[in-house]
């Protein structure tokens, strides 16, 4: 790169012979010592210099770099922070830096990426040890020298020792680049440590393995937006790298691994196994060893499975390997009744409506059961809580949902309260509800929260429990629950709900206490008074559906937004002339579908501009449920028959006979498709043909549900291990490679 006039001939004492690169905060030159040694010497820009906190800043970096100064950094060989223009020179290392090596070579191939992810790994564990955050790794962070990575600029980069409330963390601005970014240092930012490192350490080695960074956006606000909330996209990450990128793409900071278990990961295949300490199987980590985690996912080294839950090498009956919860086996049960030897309750007689997987257990709700728990690996039941603990006779206990999963192995339900009115025998009770999050392998309940009470009081979740969507991303994140129909969103920083005794407003509330993080009021003004508002999920963000009504009932027009979930307002609105359900997400897209008996078309939101447009359907599907999975929209009837429809196109993929009669959900992964019948009759599709290429026959142990509609219980894929509800609170388990 050409100098230019008004580059200086030579800074502190070292000739200028060459420009290496300019950024937002200086240049970069090519300098050379007195003996001739080539040196990378960054100046700082001229509008930096009189500003005092920069040249602190400048300092630290300075510091910071001579702390770590080894094999896997740039040397620094001098410096002068307090010169007109700042500036540092670091030992010059010959090469490109990642990121302009991938724009210019394409994506490292398999044996590079490996020994990239070993270098970054060997890296920061200097760094850390030397009392270092970088907090700025990124690929243009990154050179490739010949004998391997190293990491450079500590512009942002902090010490150890320096205090949390130090006055340069507090003063609003977004240190770093956000598609590169850890989820706490959005959120928390005051709180950064180590691993934040660890979580930008899996981003670059998926950006370098596929030229695309794992939570990309069209904005930086896109991009922070989904390093928070959303899934990483991994498509085309090599399958022996997938275990260590999804470890270091923990949201929680205290789930990543440290950088010497990484390494141990790369050499051995498997995590080190964990200390002496014993740690209850769902319990909050103590800092700073993570003891837990390298038991449950020593099986993640062989084949990439569900993150956070407790899993182990096996062999099935065929000898192939496969990962599945540690110590299981096939097993069958039904929750007990919680409200046995009580006459004022009738006894659940229906199916559960959800369950999620974290930990070491499966938690399960429904029909008046609050939470009811089996161990995933031999179906142990540990304990079944009603949804009301002390039900009264005019009081009607049913209801009960699990909506999401939090850190620390919780789990997110919601609890009622039915109370006589005072004086008012007669009259019917009144119903108080609740979002509480329980300890998953206890029942213990951390927080509970009242959201609403009285005769106008919600549920905190939806009436309604299909059109789930994202049934192949989701469980992923909350074991098989995809929850886009529910009033109640689980986020990174807690759970968003309806909120008030006659729903009029919304809130967050905290994931640590249940504190109200904020409240809103449910958006009229953008709506108008007779537009019925509630909240909906889709691919892990919240969004705003409100339906505006005529006289007769039908439904005229929707408005969709999506929520920013750290202040609950609308990013954007977009209006339809219809009303509209919110199917999910696929190819960047919300998938919305008429109301109507007859779909013969459907709505698409793209994500990144907010058009609206319509894709007719080339078969219209009459009398069907729609879904979303893994991009693809699926269409189920009662008699069994499944469709694959593109949503883009709206070209039907394939049509099959499931042989599964008033089939449940769908859920889809990338080369099959799993449907359940209320009985717990079992299909495994093909999902590029449709072809049915395994099957499991129901089950009667687990009775007839009393209710005349179909269970529409999602099921929980752990691994291989398929988690299916059937019957009265009934649930089986079987290992997929078996089908």
């Amino acid at each position: 790169m050409a100098l230019r006039d008004s580059d200086p001939a030579e800074v502190g004492g070292y000739r200028i012979e060459d420009r290496l690169g300019s950024g937002g905060m200086g240049v970069v030159y090519l300098a050379r010592s007195a003996s001739g040694r080539p040196l990378a010497l960054k100046v700082v820009h001229a509008q930096y210099a009189d500003d005092e906190e920069f040249r602190t800043r400048f300092s630290r970096e300075v510091a910071a770099a001579r702390q770590v100064s080894g094999a896997f950094t740039a040397p620094v060989v001098d410096a002068d922070a307090d010169a007109p223009r700042p500036w540092m020179a670091t030992l010059y290392i010959p090469g490109e830096d990642l990121g302009t090596h991938v724009r210019r070579h394409g994506p490292l191939p398999p044996r590079r990426l490996r020994e990239l992810a070993a270098g970054l790994a060997e890296a920061l564990r200097d760094i850390h040890r030397a009392g270092v955050v970088h907090r700025d790794l990124k690929p243009a962070n990154v050179m490739l020298a010949e004998d391997g990575p190293r990491v450079i600029d500590f512009g942002i980069s902090r010490a150890a020792d320096f205090a949390p409330a130090d006055a340069l963390t507090q003063t609003g601005r977004v240190m770093g680049t956000p598609p590169f970014m850890s989820p706490e240092q959005f959120t928390s930012p005051h709180d950064v440590g180590p691993a934040a490192d660890i979580f930008s350490l899996g981003a670059v080695v998926v950006y370098a393995g596929t030229r695309r960074g794992p939570f990309d956006g069209a904005s930086p606000w896109e991009a922070a937006t989904r390093v928070v909330e959303g899934d990483p996209d991994l498509d085309g990450v090599p399958g022996e790298l997938l275990p260590f990128v999804r470890l270091c793409l923990e949201k929680h900071p205290k789930s990543r691994p440290t950088p010497d278990e990484l390494l141990h990961l790369l050499r051995e295949g498997r995590l080190p196994e964990p200390g002496p300490e014993p740690v209850e199987p769902d319990a909050e980590p103590v800092r700073p060893r993570r003891r837990w985690w390298p038991a449950a996912v020593a099986a993640l080294a062989v084949l990439a499975a569900v993150a956070a839950t407790a899993v182990a090498v096996t062999r099935d009956d065929g000898g192939s390997r496969g990962t599945l919860p540690a110590g299981w086996h096939a097993w069958h049960r039904q929750a007990s009744d919680p409200y046995r030897g009580n006459p004022d309750v009738q006894s659940p007689s229906d199916s559960f409506s959800d369950c999620a997987a974290t930990g070491t257990s499966l938690v399960c709700a429904g029909d008046g059961i609050m939470a009811a728990r089996f161990a995933l690996a031999d179906g142990r039941q540990t304990y079944s809580k009603g949804t009301d603990p002390t039900p009264v006779k005019s009081g009607f206990t049913g209801g009960g949902a699990v909506f999401g999963t939090g850190p620390g192995g919780v789990v997110y339900v919601y609890g009622a309260d039915d109370r006589d009115v005072p004086g008012k025998p007669d009259e019917p009770s009144v119903t108080h509800y609740s979002i509480q999050a329980l300890r998953a392998a206890t029942g213990e309940v951390l927080w509970q929260k009242p959201t609403a009470g009285g005769q106008g009081a919600l549920l905190p979740v939806g009436t309604s429990r299909s059109g789930r969507a994202d049934a192949a991303s989701s469980y992923l994140s909350f074991g098989g629950l995809a929850n886009d129909t529910g009033y109640a969103i689980p986020v990174a920083r807690g759970v968003i709900t309806v909120y008030g005794d006659e729903g009029g407003s919304y809130a967050l509330l905290g994931a640590a206490h249940g504190d109200v993080l904020w409240k809103r009021a449910m958006p009229h003004r953008y709506t108008g008074d007779k537009a019925e508002c509630g909240l909906r999920a889709a691919g892990g963000r919240p969004y705003m559906l409100c339906t505006t009504y005529n006289d007769d009932g039908d439904a005229t027009s929707t408005h969709i937004a999506e929520l920013d979930p750290g202040s609950g307002r609308p990013r954007w609105w977009v209006a339809a002339d219809e009303g509209l359900t919110l199917l999910g997400r696929a190819h960047g897209h919300l998938v919305l579908s008429s109301a109507g008996a007859t779909r013969r078309k459907l709505t698409l939101i793209d994500l990144s501009s907010h058009v609206l447009t319509t894709v007719g359907l080339k078969q219209p599907e009459a009398g069907a449920t729609a879904y979303v999975g893994h991009e693809t929209v699926y269409f189920t009837r009662t008699s069994g028959s499944l469709h694959a429809v593109d949503p883009l196109t709206g070209r039907l993929l394939w049509q099959s006979a499931s042989t599964v009669e008033q089939p449940g959900p769908p859920l889809a992964t990338a080369d099959r498709v799993y449907v359940a019948s209320a009985a717990g009759r079992l299909a495994v599709l093909d999902a590029r043909s449709g072809r049915v290429v395994g099957t499991a026959p129901g089950r009667d142990d687990g009775g007839t549900s009393d209710s005349g509609d179909p269970a529409h219980t999602p099921l929980v894929l752990v691994g291989d291990a398929l988690y299916v509800p059937y019957g009265i609170r009934s649930v089986y388990t079987l290992n997929v490679k078996d089908l």
